[in-house]
């Protein structure tokens, strides 16, 4: 829409000063003709913005002029106040600056994009996590999100799964990610006292909750120019699943009964249904598969079969002389 691409020329020269008319056009998609003609009418209604001819020519809007945030649709004006997490922003110590920004935005919006904003904000809210998980204690996020910001090393005492459990390490803090509810921090490991990595050293992620102790130096480091903290993400997790899924289970599950990421073979006359699962190991698994009762049958592998019969064979017996000794 016209309306829509003229405040589009507006916020693109607010925000990034001259811009010529195949610049612009290149932004938006359009031709240079038809940025010509919405400059024109920009101009004559009352935008003070000019053009100069030349190679370093361009359009340009007066020293000091600003828009107001007028050309926000509907749908953008309730989108910006969903994606306000609160509870995320006073995590990182940032929960009064957002209040405050999304103060100036509703300010400056008219009044039926307002009341947009305010229905969205009122009847959406944003709990990033789980029912059944204590919220992680990380006093450590507000020091490590400065830290990301101004590119500053990091001294952290930090407690991992394998021996020796605690160890030290100095980080080079590339980007923050909130995942269910847990922070993680993605760092280049430098070497004792903030020395260069070793060659060829990727990345790697720490859960902030982790970090027994912290102290922030006074050294900077430089951020890799190529990382996307969005794309190591993404990455990271599909790696993640893979590593953790390496075995597969064959089952047995009743009609009705579903199972993440499981594969159907067949079905059989009963309406139980055959499917191959991948397992993270015989001990995950067993429990999973035994708080499904009598809905499943697990036919492979052999060792997780035989765990989950011993399993209920014991809990027969136990059962079963609680009910004897009780009918006595």
């Amino acid at each position: 829409m016209k309306s829509s691409r003229l405040v589009s020329i507006l916020l693109l020269l607010q925000t990034r000063g001259r811009m010529t008319a195949a610049q612009l056009a290149e932004e938006l998609e359009v031709s240079v003709r038809t940025v010509y003609r919405d400059v024109e009418a920009l101009g004559a209604a009352g935008v003070p913005l000019y053009g100069d001819a030349g190679h370093a020519g361009g359009y340009r809007l007066l020293d000091g002029y600003r828009t107001r945030l007028t050309g926000l649709t509907a749908g953008e004006a309730e989108a910006l106040f969903l994606a306000g997490a609160p509870g995320p922003a006073a995590e990182l110590g940032l929960g009064s600056v957002l209040a405050a920004a999304q103060l100036k935005v509703r300010a400056a919006l008219p009044p039926e994009l307002r009341a947009h904003a305010d229905r969205i904000s009122g009847r959406f809210h944003l709990d990033a996590p789980g029912w059944y998980a204590d919220a992680d204690d990380a006093p450590y996020l507000p020091a490590v999100a400065e830290a990301v910001w101004n590119s500053r090393v990091l001294r952290v005492r930090y407690r991992r799964w394998a021996e020796p459990t605690d160890v030290e390490r100095w980080l080079e803090p590339y980007g923050l990610v909130l995942k269910a509810g847990r922070w993680y921090v993605i760092a280049g490991v430098a070497g004792v006292g903030g020395a260069a990595r070793a060659a060829g050293s990727g990345p790697r992620t720490f859960r902030v909750d982790q970090i027994l102790e912290l102290v922030t130096s006074d050294e900077e480091f430089t951020r890799p120019e190529a990382f996307d903290l969005a794309a190591y993400w993404t990455a990271y997790q599909r790696d993640f699943h893979d590593r953790l899924y390496r075995a597969e289970a064959v089952v047995r599950i009743a009609p009705g009964v579903t199972l993440p990421r499981a594969v159907n073979v067949r079905t059989d006359a009963a309406g139980w249904t055959l499917v191959r699962v991948p397992v993270e190991s015989v001990e995950r698994a067993h429990g999973e598969f035994l708080r499904l009762g009598t809905d499943i049958e697990v036919l492979e592998p052999p060792e997780l079969r035989e765990r989950i019969a011993r399993t209920i064979a014991e809990l027969a017996g136990r059962y079963g002389n609680a009910a004897i000794e009780r009918d006595a």
